[in-house]
This record gives structure tokens, C-alpha cells and sequence, in this order.
């Protein structure tokens, strides 16, 4: 059985060796909740789609038809035309994106409206156009490109499009703005500054003096002129969560407790801990590492610890950790639980369409065109 530690407390996360930890999750739900949805699945049938995301709880994906990212996810759900029903068991920006991406004759269910993503309510539309204002005031708006992630609001995808920019995922980040400099002098990267810098300095070889944040709560993002007009990468003060929570502390901790151990994070961590990490990778890159991995090898992985924890069941022959202090489950899409799920499902049934997910018409339009242009670039 493959090892998952805290890091620095040594806490073994295991439930089959009746270790607890003040962090652990509830127990799987109830064996009369699991029969539920057994059998409110296979009422729905081919009638439904149910998209898990990585982070999501093991009982949650034990019903997914398929687990991925959100754009993988919400690129499933557009080749899944002949499903009335989308269920999409991760966060609302996810589930806007699998709305914008089907058919009008589609309905996208979200189990929970309160699952959202802390990092897209980083940045509204309010704020963004407000930014806008302040690049035009400066005469270089036009001479900047806008780039949002994956991880945004539909508004914040339809402004990007609407602006000649796009969108782009933690695996195409560096296509995307090699893209955007062919178009453009600068970026406004947004909402995630981490791997807007992580993508530009570490990849592309721009400097760090090349990066400026820009906070929405400031005038001016709380730059200068001089500032603004010097910046390559205008990066948007918003963050992971989960990411942001590791640091350069644990990854020197853990180096010096498991000398071999091989340190694989997010590009949604802080520079520094990308800088000190032996690979950096997006969520199904890290997957692939780690299924990839010789046996007998040790990983400290900086990511949400759903994933982590499924990493080390799965690849038992493997030593893994997790890069933290603490218990770092994504707080808004551990919401989607397995009653949340047969809430919904029993709903479709019954014939009643609960949490429906929509974009109006002309943001759908809009950030239609950020996503296809994200696509062209493959």
C-alpha cells in the first residue's frame, strides 16, 4: 500500500488503518444513499452525462461516466449530444463552460449552486472592464492582448473574447500566450497571477521585472503609469485556494525528511515552490507522472489532496505524499456530495430539472469565440 503522509506531522491518512485525522472528510455515505443512486442512475440512462472532475470525493466519481479537468470535461460533455442532461459534478465556471460548449437542447445540472471556485469571484466583470478603462486611459489596450484561464467566470470569457484575446488551461498556457505576444506588446493575464508568471518566466523566459501585479482594489491596479507601460505580463492579483497554500517551507522540509523524494506540483503554486519543484505540470500531466513513475519511487504532490489521496490507492508500489502541513481539500467542490448527486438525479426522474446551469445568449456568443480560438491554437 502506497504511503500518504502529512507532510512534517507524519499523519497517515489511510481510513483502512483506522487512522483519523481532524481534516478527513466524512465517512462514504450510506449504503441505502449508494443503492439511491444506483438506481436513479440507471433510471436516467443515456438520458444523462455525469462529468467528475479530479478534485472532486470518491463517492461523487464512483458515478462519473468521466473524470478530467474542466476543459477535458466540458469537452466531453459537447460530444455527448445524444444526453438531454449534463450533470457536472465540479464548480460553477466549469459548469457555464459545459452550457457554453452543448446544444441549446441541453440542460446543464450543477448538484449544488454553492460549489464555486474562490479564484474565478477573483475577478468580476466590473473589475476587469474597470482595468480595461485604466489600459485605454494609457493609450496600451490596444496593444494589449487579454488571456483568461480556464478557471473564470463566462463574463470573464466573454469579455476576453470580445477584446481579441482567449482562453486558455494550465496544459496550453504557453501555446496561448505565444499566441498572444504574436498579437500583441503585452498581456493581461487573467485571474490566476501564479500561472500567468510560472508560464511566463519559467517557460518562455521572460523576467520577473517583466511581471507586474495588478490589484483590482487599487487605482490603477496600484501601478504607475511608468509601471503599466513597462509590464510584459499585467498578471491579476487572484489565486488558488488550495494552490496558493504551498510554500517553499514545505518543499525544503520534506527534501530534507525523504532525501530521494521527487517533488511534483501544480503551476497554479507560487513561483517559488515551482522554481524548487523537479516537475511542474497540469492536473492530468500530473497523473500521467505519477502512473508513469518507477516503482518504488517517493513524491511529495502539490495539489488539491482528493487527487492525491486517489494517486497513492492507485499506485500502490509508489511512495506518496502530500506537500503540506495541513489538510488542503478545495473547500467549494468538495460542496458536491453524494447527496447532492442523488438529490439531482432523483429530480430528472421524477421529471424536474433542479440547478440548472445558463449563460445568456450574447456572453454565451462571446465566450464561444475565446474558447474556439483556444481550440485553434491546438
Amino acid at each position: 500500500m502506497a504511503d500518504l503522509l502529512f507532510l512534517g506531522a507524519g499523519i497517515d491518512l489511510r481510513s483502512e488503518r483506522g487512522v483519523s485525522c481532524p481534516g478527513d472528510l466524512p465517512p462514504v455515505s450510506d449504503a441505502e444513499l449508494v443503492e439511491r443512486a444506483h438506481i436513479a442512475r440507471a433510471a436516467l440512462g443515456e438520458r444523462a452525462y455525469i462529468l467528475g472532475h479530479h478534485y472532486q470525493r470518491d463517492e461523487v466519481i464512483a458515478f462519473a461516466d468521466v473524470t478530467g479537468d474542466s476543459f477535458k470535461l466540458a469537452q466531453a460533455a459537447a460530444g455527448r449530444p445524444e444526453s438531454e442532461f449534463i450533470i457536472f459534478c465540479g464548480v460553477h465556471f466549469m459548469a457555464e463552460s459545459a452550457d457554453i460548449l452543448t446544444s441549446d437542447s441541453q440542460k446543464v445540472i450543477l448538484p449544488d449552486l454553492a460549489a464555486g471556485c474562490s479564484m474565478a469571484d477573483m475577478a468580476t466583470h466590473a473589475q476587469v472592464e474597470d482595468a480595461w478603462d485604466s489600459l485605454k486611459a494609457l493609450n496600451v489596450a490596444e496593444k494589449t492582448i487579454p488571456v483568461t484561464y480556464m478557471n473564470s467566470s463566462a463574463a470573464i470569457k466573454a469579455f476576453t473574447g470580445r477584446n481579441g484575446g482567449t482562453v486558455c488551461t494550465s496544459s496550453n498556457a504557453k501555446t496561448a500566450l505565444k499566441w498572444a505576444f504574436d498579437g500583441g506588446e503585452k498581456v493581461l493575464f487573467l485571474p490566476d497571477q501564479h500561472l500567468g508568471r510560472n508560464t511566463a518566466v519559467r517557460e518562455m523566459g521572460f523576467s520577473l521585472d517583466d511581471c507586474a501585479i495588478f490589484d483590482p482594489w487599487k487605482p490603477q491596479g496600484g501601478l504607475t503609469d511608468a509601471e503599466i507601460t513597462a509590464a510584459k505580463m499585467l498578471l491579476w492579483k487572484g489565486h488558488c485556494s488550495v494552490h496558493g497554500r504551498f510554500t517553499l517551507a514545505s518543499v525544503n522540509e520534506i527534501r530534507d525528511r525523504i532525501p530521494d523524494v521527487n517533488i511534483l506540483v501544480h503551476p497554479e503554486c507560487p513561483y517559488e515552490v515551482a522554481e524548487a519543484a523537479d516537475y511542474v505540470g497540469s492536473t492530468e500531466r500530473i497523473i500521467k507522472i505519477i502512473e508513469g513513475a518507477p516503482s518504488g519511487s517517493s513524491w511529495a504532490i502539490g495539489t488539491e489532496l482528493n487527487l492525491v489521496k486517489r494517486l497513492a490507492h492507485a499506485n500502490p508500489d509508489k511512495n506518496i505524499h502530500f506537500l503540506d502541513k495541513s489538510v488542503c481539500y478545495c473547500s467549494t467542490m468538495n460542496r458536491i456530495d453524494l447527496p447532492h448527486l442523488v438529490g439531482a438525479m432523483e429530480a430528472l426522474v421524477l421529471g424536474r430539472v433542479v440547478n440548472q446551469i445558463t449563460v445568456d445568449p450574447i456572453t454565451s456568443k462571446e465566450a464561444r469565440t475565446a474558447l474556439d480560438r483556444m481550440l485553434s491554437l491546438a
